[in-house]
């Protein structure tokens, strides 16, 4: 007998889910705790098993499509009837299961072909052969072009007339090299007369790609257009020396590399970080748009913005006053490494109140990032990179950094912002004043 499987409650708060992907389809078998569907909430994805053994009848709901907790996800033909005591299933009304629910976009087979219209004589195509033979004028020579009436017909097969089309080549500049001269598809693909000597082809098949914005992508789009409709965003833009903090991170590194922690900068950047709270508090803020309220954490929650194959992920690291450089370096690597294989919980992507993105790896040199609301502030971490400065009247070379620090102007100034940017440089600048603590 047929059971509807529900989208269960996956977590508090959460009223619906995205389908992000299904790992089945109508006619598989499945055991009982294989993984059907992945779904997206506004929290975390989650990957949801069968509650029982037995065959895919149907499924409700595509890719891309946003479902109610308790809305029906799948039909399932259950082995031994045993649907009935599993969680989020229910009896369901008697499916055909020679009519699936839709699969997804990408794999959905095409509709019904319309009507055929009223018979008519067919439009063909003369073939090359008959139009060169009989439509050629007096005197003409064998190559691929005949004259019909008054106008240059180019001996060409209609598929390579369909691929000229779709190249956006006009047969008539294109010198063909088949029988009695006729056009071919290799002659389309070849520098060829009229787009001049030794040009680039034009790639073949279609000249664009749609690619759907669903699951963390279209979750990235919504929290940035959140952003930037309601944060009143401003940029401030300095650079720090930071030739000291580069030595004493490697001196760090080479002490963390046995046990197998990587020791990046941006443990150093936390603990500036905290260090310009205590003079700033009220850059470690939320906003509360309801109440129109700036919320000022006593604890430093940094996020840390972290690029994966499937998008951007911002993992949180907690408490980050109570804790060491190099215990913030192995909590750092763990959060990135959860992002990157798709395990990171829940409860690591909440509660943030500050965001750090740092493209400095890449080589990026300077960006504007946008607000992480409700946050009021976030800060960017570029390329370092050695350039030469003046110090003391004499021209030497130092390890240049610069940072960026976007903030909400609704609730921070400019004269915040920029004390803000400078006590964070200072503590990038002597980092042996991070770990004196408040005098």
């Amino acid at each position: 007998m047929p059971y509807e499987f529900r989208l269960p409650d996956i977590g508090e708060g959460v009223a619906e889910g995205e389908i992000t992907k299904w790992l089945v389809k109508p006619g598989d078998v499945v055991r009982e705790d294989q993984l059907l569907v992945e779904v997206m909430t506004d929290k975390a994805t989650v990957e949801i098993p069968s509650p029982v053994a037995g065959k895919i009848l149907e499924l409700r709901a595509e890719v891309g499509q946003k479902v109610p907790v308790e809305s029906v996800l799948v039909v399932i033909e259950a082995e031994g009837g045993k649907a009935a005591k599993a969680h989020g299933a229910a009896p369901a009304a008697p499916v055909k299961p020679a009519s699936p629910a839709p699969a997804p976009a990408a794999a959905r087979a095409p509709a019904a072909a319309p009507p055929p219209a009223p018979k008519t004589a067919p439009i063909r195509e003369p073939a090359p052969a008959m139009a060169a033979a009989s439509i050629r004028m007096p005197g003409e020579a064998e190559t691929g072009t005949a004259v019909i009436g008054r106008r240059a017909r180019v001996l060409a097969a209609p598929a390579t007339r369909r691929l000229a089309r779709e190249l956006g080549i006009d047969l008539g500049t294109v010198t063909g090299t088949g029988p009695h001269g006729r056009v071919t598809k290799g002659d389309l693909q070849r520098p060829v007369d009229g787009r001049g000597a030794g040009a680039p082809p034009r790639p073949a098949g279609p000249l664009e790609e749609r690619i759907p914005v669903i699951g963390l992508r279209r979750k990235i789009a919504e929290q940035m257009r959140r952003s930037k409709s309601t944060a009143a965003h401003f940029t401030i833009v300095d650079e720090a020396d930071v030739s000291e903090l580069v030595r004493l991170r490697e001196q760090a590194a080479a002490l963390a590399e046995p046990s197998g922690v990587r020791v990046t900068y941006l443990p150093f950047v936390l603990k500036a970080l905290v260090a310009a709270m205590r003079e700033h508090p009220q850059v470690n803020a939320t906003m509360d748009e309801e109440k129109g309220e700036l919320v000022v954490k006593r604890t430093v929650n940094v996020g840390i913005a972290t690029d994966t194959d499937r998008g951007l992920i911002v993992p949180v690291v907690k408490d980050v006053a109570g804790k060491a450089v190099f215990q913030l370096a192995r909590e750092i690597q763990s959060l990135a490494e959860k992002a990157r294989s798709g395990k990171i919980a829940l409860e690591e992507l909440r509660d943030g109140t500050f965001t750090v993105t740092s493209a400095g790896s890449i080589g990026t040199l300077m960006a504007t990032p946008i607000i992480n609301v409700p946050e009021v502030a976030i800060l960017g971490v570029h390329k370092i990179q050695k350039r030469p400065v003046v110090r003391d009247g004499a021209i030497v070379v130092r390890d240049m950094l610069y940072l960026s620090v976007s903030l909400d102007h609704r609730v921070l100034d400019g004269a915040t912002g920029t004390r803000f940017l400078n006590a964070v440089i200072r503590g990038l600048e002597s980092p042996a004043l991070l770990f004196l603590g408040t005098p």
